[in-house]
Formats: C-alpha cells, sequence, structure tokens
C-alpha cells in the first residue's frame, strides 16, 4: 500500500509540476508587458510635456498674423471635450463588462466609445482644414507651428486609440474573455483615459488661456 501511495504521489508529481508551470509562466511575460506599457505611458507624457513648453514659448510668437483668440472656435472645442470626456466614461463602462464577461454591454460600451472619438476626430479635422484655407496653417507662424504639433499629436494618439479599439473588439469577437485580450483591454483603457487627461491641458492651456489671450 506504501509503495502504491508512493506510485501515485509520484504520477500525481508530474501533473502538479505541470499545472504550476501553466499559470506560473506566463507572469514574468506579464510582468513585463505591465512594465513596458507603463513606461510607454510615461514617455507618452514627456513628450507631450515637451510641446506643452514649445507651446507656452511660442504662443506670442505671431509673426504678424492671428493669435488664438482670433482664430479658435470655442463652440466646436467645447464639443470635442465634451465628447472625449464622455466616451472616457464610455471605456470604463466596457471595462466593467468585460470584466464581468458581459458581451453586450461590452460591444455596447466600446461601440459608442469609437463614435465620440470619430466625432471628435472629425471636428478637429475640419478645423484644422479650415484654419489651413484661411491661410493660417503650420508655417505661417511659430504660434501655429506648436499649435498644430501639440493638438495635431493628440489628433494622431487618438486615431490610433480609435485603430486599437476596433481591434479590441474583434480580438472578443474571435476569441472571448480570454485572460490575454482582458489584459491588453486594460491597456486599451489606460490609454484612453491619458489622452483624456492630456485633453484636459489641451483645452485649458491652448484653447482656454491661449484663446483668451
Amino acid at each position: 500500500m506504501a509503495m502504491t501511495a508512493t506510485a501515485g504521489h509520484a504520477n500525481a508529481d508530474p501533473h502538479h509540476i505541470g499545472v504550476v508551470i501553466e499559470h506560473a509562466g506566463p507572469a514574468p511575460k506579464r510582468i513585463v508587458t505591465a512594465y513596458g506599457f507603463w513606461i510607454f505611458l510615461l514617455s507618452d507624457i514627456v513628450m507631450f510635456s515637451c510641446f506643452f513648453a514649445a507651446y507656452a514659448v511660442l504662443v506670442d510668437q505671431t509673426a504678424g498674423g492671428p493669435r488664438g483668440s482670433e482664430i479658435f472656435e470655442q463652440k466646436n472645442v467645447a464639443i470635442e471635450t465634451v465628447c472625449l470626456l464622455l466616451s472616457s466614461f464610455t471605456c470604463g463602462m466596457a471595462s466593467i463588462a468585460a470584466d464581468v464577461r458581459n458581451r453586450f454591454w461590452f460591444y455596447l460600451g466600446m461601440a459608442v466609445t469609437c463614435l465620440l472619438g470619430m466625432i471628435f476626430l472629425v471636428i478637429e479635422f475640419k478645423e484644422f482644414t479650415d484654419l489651413i484655407a484661411r491661410g493660417y496653417g503650420p508655417s505661417r507662424s511659430a504660434f501655429l507651428t506648436a499649435f498644430f504639433s501639440l493638438v495635431g499629436c493628440h489628433g494622431l494618439h487618438v486615431t490610433a486609440g480609435v485603430l486599437w479599439l476596433l481591434t479590441m473588439m474583434a480580438q472578443v469577437f474571435a476569441k472571448g474573455f480570454r485572460p490575454d485580450v482582458l489584459r491588453r483591454m486594460i491597456c486599451f483603457a489606460l490609454f484612453w483615459h491619458a489622452l483624456d487627461i492630456i485633453w484636459v491641458g489641451v483645452f485649458s492651456v491652448v484653447y482656454l488661456l491661449g484663446g483668451g489671450a
């Protein structure tokens, strides 16, 4: 009986080790992914800090051209801000739905987030094309160069976020709420919320302070 128990224990060990390895194996990858993504977000914040600093230095360098108060449409900017802030809420709802494995509310939250992001991009694109059509392109003055660089860089990030959002929806549709998919969803939500925080800075520094100059 002792031999049987020993043999049974020996037979159980490989299976037990296999389970431990199976669950513990991806842990370093999860840790690397988490640290890597936070490093990416921090590097993005540093980059935007440089754009904000450049804008602060060049905001008065209009070279005889228009100032912010002469060209900014505050109504459109207000709509952009509302859309992006609401999209942060709907993104959070989609994240909660993903945590509880609710496909309907996940897809609804992500779809509304995508729609609000697209509205934001359309308004911003129209603002840029209108300014360029009026002769106020980025080459008109150092102020406009800094403006287009800062706001345009944020717009490119929102565009990337929308594409990432659509990818997440496709992954959940194809793979379900697997742990790796949920991990990517957390990264996406952090990225999207970071864009909202940066936009609050853009709205305050560029459109409120700069627009009122």
